[in-house]
């Protein structure tokens, strides 16, 4: 065998970036579709990767060049091995770096130079390690890849697949279609991403891209949306996430993504404390990374799946599933019991089947007759049995409904041929031919994962109009997440601050003169009015005639509480007393010698006398830091047992009016703010007002202020306001105090 020298393509590409796409759009357009591939440290040793690799470009026959490049070796795998980049027969497109992790960096300079447009870095040996050494190593590539601007994936990954090109630059040695499909995935682990292709493949779904991205010295998992966003073959795009490095640059891919109306899935690790002080505010233990994530991406257009068995369902789902008009659903099943559990497993979601119309409901009783239940779900039962002719007429019959946007057949594709054979793959092509026609979803579950044979994935194959699910479960969940992504924005807009001058004037002020982990409440209090939140009417005393004062001033009942940025939770230390009604009371609220029974001596700065709100409903207003996601707003249920109901809901910050009344409107406290059982509506202006100001406050701050914490925010049919908060610094103070 020789070496292969690229010629043209046997069939044109169907897609090219515009001229005026992205520099990474186009970069990563050369690496998925390049002219040829160099494998430098291309070594003969038995299943060594770049053997593997050679394997599978020529196994899956890409059509361009092929050249190994070791310097010690003349000829390999039996056709000519080069020297360096000099001794190719053409310029180099796309290198595969293959040697070993101190030769890296160089092979990246030398491959620009020669003139590459893209490298994949297989080698190992880089940011994952934590020795000093592999820690140079990787800030010297990302130097390189920065200055060579080459579109690099890896270093640590395991290949790339471009079905459209036949290239297969990865060491999975399982069969692959070459099919090009609409599913694209990238990701940063190459086992998981190689695993969903895998299980994708085995359901029939054909994956049209598949890139592994490693540590991410170079393009990292956004960048590969954008491009699958723009590239008209996609019309799935699959991640894995290990973390989110750049969050404006995931949320502008995923705007991308919605704007072309590619729904995003995503698979995302769980919560990391890492960074983020404001684990020591109730806001930052109950916005978890992953809640987090959700708040930012869900808004997106990213649908979120809990594990690689949901990640497959929901792929399915969306690949053969067309987006529904509303949520009326509609099911058919032979079984009263799998009605009932179709019934269960629907509502557990949140999830109820539309009644039938008059005409649906007089026509299947007409047809059925006894021994079947006419409604929705219906069990068409024993006479659907005995004349399949009348279960398909059942099944046309929803379909044609123009009052149902999704119907659901509870039934399994065949596993092997039988008698029945014929007639079951007539009747499920007919159905087919019936989606094809509708403007609405048909989606058949089985009620078990029963998986799929090589006789149904070929029957599979010839139903494209049909969304075939596994697992009762997963599939209503993948149907809940296609009926959210239905509801959402084309467009989602940006929201940018609204402050005013004067209050980022106050908030630089109060950031320059703090020195400790959290500002305490009079501090904290003061910011707040400044962004606009309404607060309670209180005064600082030093002494107890001063307190007395203050007391008379603002009018009983008053409300005693310790002032200290050094006590984050006054509650907790008996530093606030509630109900004092007259001045007697006020003088003997022994709030001074309590703290100073407390251990380690905390500094007292005074007593905050307050107005004693009458509260019909109190709430928590919070904002935090992530340290993967930046900024977001929380509200719910607030009080002492805050992190017992745990009624809360995120966004992104900063928000407008609009999104701060959705945020409310996605929590218990919306709905009894809006009058409950026939109580009054609470002052729901005052929570907007607050949450906008929040945003604002946070958003502003950048990354110098880890929480805001206002618990509780009181609200009644009148007024709201903030009677306590704490906002705590991201600082080294605060990280100190936080155990970090």
């Amino acid at each position: 065998m020789e070496a292969r020298v690229s010629a043209a393509f046997s069939s044109p590409r169907p897609w090219s970036p515009s001229p005026d796409a992205s520099d990474i759009v186009k970069g990563i357009h050369a690496m998925l579709h390049p002219h040829n591939i160099v494998l430098v440290g291309a070594t003969d040793k038995p299943g060594n990767y770049a053997e593997r690799i050679w394997n599978n470009l020529v196994k899956y026959g890409f059509e361009g060049g092929l050249y190994p490049v070791n310097a010690k070796r003349e000829t390999i795998w039996g056709v000519p091995c080069y020297k360096d980049f000099a001794a190719l027969p053409e310029k180099p497109d796309h290198v595969l770096v293959l040697v070993p992790a101190r030769f890296a960096v160089q092979v990246i300079r030398d491959a620009a130079a020669a003139g590459a447009r893209s490298a994949t870095i297989v080698t190992s040996g880089f940011s994952e390690l934590q020795d000093d050494e592999s820690q140079k190593l990787a800030a010297e590539l990302q130097a390189a890849i920065r200055e060579t601007g080459l579109a690099v994936t890896g270093p640590n990954c395991l290949g790339n697949l471009s079905a459209g090109e036949k290239l297969f630059t990865n060491i999975d040695d399982r069969i692959v279609t070459m099919e090009q499909g609409a599913v694209a995935i990238a990701g940063q682990s190459g086992a998981i991403v190689m695993a969903i292709r895998q299980a994708l493949e085995d359901r029939g779904v054909g994956v049209g891209y598949m890139v592994t991205t490693g540590n991410e010295a170079g393009l990292e998992t956004p960048d590969l949306m954008r491009y699958f966003a723009e590239d008209p073959s996609v019309k799935v795009i699959v991640v894995y996430l290990e973390g989110v490095r750049n969050t404006k640059a995931f949320r502008d891919a995923c705007k991308a993504a919605r704007a072309a109306s590619k729904p995003v899935i995503a698979l995302k690790l769980g919560a990391s404390e890492g960074g983020r002080a404001a684990a020591m505010a109730h806001t930052g233990a109950l916005a978890g990374s992953i809640e987090t994530f959700d708040a930012i991406a869900t808004r997106e257009g990213v649908i979120r799946v809990g594990g690689l068995d949901e990640l497959i369902e929901t792929t399915e789902c969306f690949i053969h599933a067309a987006v529904p008009n509303g949520d009326r659903l509609a099911a058919v099943t032979l079984s009263g019991g799998k009605r009932g559990m179709l019934i269960d497993a629907f509502y557990a979601e949140g999830l109820n089947f539309a009644p039938l119309s008059p005409h649906v409901s007089s026509e299947l009783a007409r047809m059925l007759g006894p021994g079947s239940i006419v409604g929705n779900p219906l069990d068409a039962g024993f006479a659907a049995v005995v004349d399949p002719s009348v279960y398909m007429k059942s099944i046309k019959l929803m379909i044609d409904d123009p009052e149902i946007d999704i119907v659901i057949i509870d039934a399994e594709l065949p596993k092997a041929p039988h008698e029945l054979r014929e007639l079951r793959e007539r009747n499920l092509r007919i159905v087919d031919e019936m989606a094809s026609r509708a403007s609405k979803p048909v989606i058949y579950i089985s009620a078990m994962s029963i998986g799929f044979t090589e006789f149904t994935k070929s029957l599979r194959k010839s139903l494209p109009h049909l969304a075939v699910m596994q697992g009762m479960d997963r599939a209503v969940t993948a149907i809940k997440s296609l009926l959210a992504y239905a509801k959402l924005r084309k467009e989602v807009p940006d929201i940018v601050s609204s402050s005013k001058p004067a209050a980022r004037a106050v908030l630089e002020k109060a950031l320059t003169s703090a020195n400790g982990a959290a500002l305490d409440e009079v501090a904290s209090k003061k910011l707040l009015k400044a962004y606009g939140i309404p607060t309670s009417k209180e005064a600082t005393a030093q002494t107890a005639a001063e307190a007395v004062k203050i007391a008379k001033q603002i009018g009983f009942p008053v409300v005693a509480k310790v002032v200290s940025a050094e006590i984050l939770h006054k509650s907790d230390i008996g530093g606030v007393v509630l109900n004092l009604s007259n001045a007697a009371e006020v003088r003997n609220a022994d709030i001074t010698a309590r703290v100073k029974r407390l251990k380690g001596k905390p500094r007292l700065d005074g007593i905050l006398i307050a107005q004693q709100v009458k509260a019909d409903l109190e709430l928590v207003v919070g904002a935090s830091l992530d340290a993967e996601m930046g900024p977001v707003v929380l509200f719910g249920t607030g009080g002492i047992d805050i992190e017992l109901m745990k009624d809360v809901a995120l966004a992104g910050a900063p928000l407008d009016g609009t999104e701060a009344r959705l945020l409310i409107g996605r929590t218990k406290a919306g709905i009894k703010m809006r009058g409950y059982r026939g109580k009054a509506a609470l002052h729901e202006a005052s929570a907007v007002k607050t949450l906008v100001g929040l945003s604002n406050l946070i958003a502003d701050a950048g990354d110098r202020i880890a929480s805001i914490d206002i618990n509780p925010f009181l609200i009644n049919t009148r007024t709201g306001v903030a009677v306590d908060a704490l906002i705590v610094l991201n600082n080294a103070a605060a990280k100190r105090a936080a155990g970090h």
